[in-house]
Order: C-alpha cells, then structure tokens, then sequence
C-alpha cells in the first residue's frame, strides 16, 4: 500500500512561510506530478513528504499512519536526486544491492532483487560495469534500481531528469511510464518540464506560491483551468490572455467585431489556445492583427502576431504557414475553446 495524505501541512523557514497550509490525498498506485515555477515550493513538499525536511504544521499519513515526526528510514518511502549518486568504485550491481547489503539482507535476497530489477531496467547487460562505462541515461537507471531493491511503499522523484539532454529525457520519460505499469506504485514526482507532467502523470498538482493553484488530471488542467495562473504556465505555447469587456450577456475582445461570446458573468480576459485560433485574410474574425514572426518547427508553424491593444497573440498553425513578416491577418477565435477570467484571475463559467 502507498496511499499518503497531507493534511494542512506548512513550512517555514524562520519568518519566511514557503509551503502554505497544503491538503492533499495521493492513491495507492497513483502517479501524481508536482509542478510550478522556481520557487514555488514543489521540492520543499516532497522533501516534506520524505522526512528529509521537517514539518513546521500539519500532518503527513503514510498509509493511515501519522508521520509527520518519523526519521525518512522509518517512512518506507525511496528517494531518487537529479544527481545520481552512484559509488564510482562499485559494479551496476553492487551499486543497486548497496542499501541491502549494509542492512544486512541475505546475499541469495540481494542477488534476487538485483536481478529482478535489473530485467524491469533492461540493465542486465551492465551489471558487471563501473557507473563511467555508462550513459547518463543508464546511471539514471540504475539510481532507479538502487531505489526498487528496497520494495519501497512509494518512490520519490525530484527532477530526476534535468541533467540529460534531450534526446535522453524523451527515452527516460518513456522508461519511468513503463516503470509505473510494471510496478504499480505510488510515485511523487517533481518537475520544472510540463512535458513530463504532462505525459507521466495520473494528476498533475500545480504549485504557486506555496499553495496548491489546482489539481487535476493533465486534460483536466489543459481543457478547464482553474484560474489564469494555470491557464498559461499549462501547455506550451502558452495559452493566449486577451483583455475582454463584459455587456448585456455578452463578452468581448476590445477592437472586436463580428460573433461575440456568451457570458453574463463579469470576466476581464479571455484565454485562447494557439491551436483554437484560425487564420484568414484581413477583415475576417473577431479581430485583425499583424504577422511578427514565423517559428517554423516542420510539423507546426508558430505565427506570432501583433495584436495592437490586445498585445502578442501566438497561433499554432499545422505545417508550414505561407505568411510573411508584416502581412495583414484576420484572426477567427472558435468559441467552444474561449476561457473566460475575472479580476481575480478566477475562471468564470459561459452562460
């Protein structure tokens, strides 16, 4: 079982509160994603969670029992750094069965262990190198290992894929979703990368602050964000903010024209996709606009407009845009993908 609760949980730091009063029920078997900018607290949590920071308030349950106050050895929790941590001197297999050996297991379990995790981890091939023989992907892998000999009741992850390139974080990202489906733990999960929120996780918790902005599944939080904070650090690009008036039961963009948008609840901006936005010639849509720039990516074309009063408008386009710096556009918003936001930065439903 790895069910773990965080009951109004606080962390100050002498005067400075930085995790502010957090509830939060993680499942058994549950991939939960922590996410937000720098500074926001996310690993400050999770270190909280592992007993590796203490709590200033509140309660942490690990499977209906109170830890708060239990050293991280007692939590039956596993840890794994960005920085691998791997003994330079000791084999792929030695380095795994290390934890096991110092608590005394016998060599037949260490052996076992090593062995099973090694074949979730494709790392058969490697046990009898030294960590330099390795890639940064495969040391990563074995720092896992090192974690799932233990048969931890859940696993900690703290940006464990910042120091890769690119290239390895993709072949990564896809090795831990295989992991979570081979193992069925429950795993917490700090990241800067909303890709890899977005890809990995059951739910997603978007920190701001301290506090917890919302907490939903990946398509819960891309299609219903619950305020603009969300709504624009959640998908990339981010989603366009545009200021908007509210009159007689209808929104509006200023300098709009054309179909308006259903909603008597005052709302102060409206929020786009990219993808919800249509191209068309000058004249055409809610609103003109003109072409700044052309981020060609070979599948998608980022067209950055000038919006005038309505400010920096991004459109995903599919493929190649045949548009040039400078050129007149009208821009079509489809309606069923508008989000609309009070003075609070609060989502407001449409009537």
């Amino acid at each position: 079982m790895g069910a773990i609760e965080l009951k109004a949980v606080e962390k100050w730091f002498g005067d400075v509160q930085v995790i502010k009063g957090v509830d939060l029920a993680i499942e058994d078997g549950e991939f939960v994603i922590f996410v937000g900018p720098s500074g926001c607290g996310k690993s400050t949590l999770l270190r909280m969670i592992g007993g590796l920071e203490e709590t200033s308030r509140g309660q942490i349950v690990i499977d209906g029992t109170d830890a708060t106050d239990q050293p991280p050895a007692k939590r039956g929790l596993t840890m794994v750094f960005q920085s691998y941590a791997l003994y330079p001197h000791m084999s792929v297999r030695d380095n795994m069965g290390f934890s096991l050996k110092t608590a005394g297991a016998p060599k037949a379990e260490i052996t076992a262990k090593v062995d099973e995790a090694a074949r979730v981890l494709k790392l058969e091939e490697y046990l009898d190198r030294r960590p330099k023989a390795l890639s940064g992907g495969q040391r990563q892998r074995v720092a896992i290992g090192r974690s799932i000999v233990r048969d931890p009741t859940a696993f900690l992850f703290d940006e464990p894929l910042s120091n890769l390139d690119a290239s390895l974080r993709v072949e990564m990202r896809y090795e831990i979703a295989k992991l979570h489906q081979a193992l069925a733990s429950t795993m917490i999960y700090v990241t800067h990368d909303q890709v890899e929120a977005m890809t990995l996780a059951d739910r997603i918790v978007v920190l701001d602050a301290g506090r917890i902005a919302q907490v939903g599944t990946p398509r819960e939080l891309y299609e219903r964000p619950a305020n603009l904070f969300v709504a624009q650090f959640i998908g990339s690009p981010k989603m366009n903010v545009l200021p908007c008036t509210t009159a007689e039961g209808q929104y509006q963009v200023p300098g709009g024209r054309g179909d308006r948008f259903a909603g008597d609840r005052t709302a102060t901006h409206m929020g786009i996709r990219p993808e919800h936005i249509s191209l068309g010639d000058a004249g055409t849509g809610q609103c003109d606009g003109t072409v700044d720039v052309l981020e060609y990516l070979g599948a998608d074309t980022f067209v950055i407009i000038d919006g005038g009063v309505l400010g920096q408008i991004t459109v995903r386009v599919i493929g190649d845009a045949a548009l040039k710096p400078g050129e007149k556009v009208g821009l079509s918003f489809l309606a069923a993908e508008t989000h609309f936001f009070d003075a609070d930065g609060l989502a407001v439903m449409q009537a």
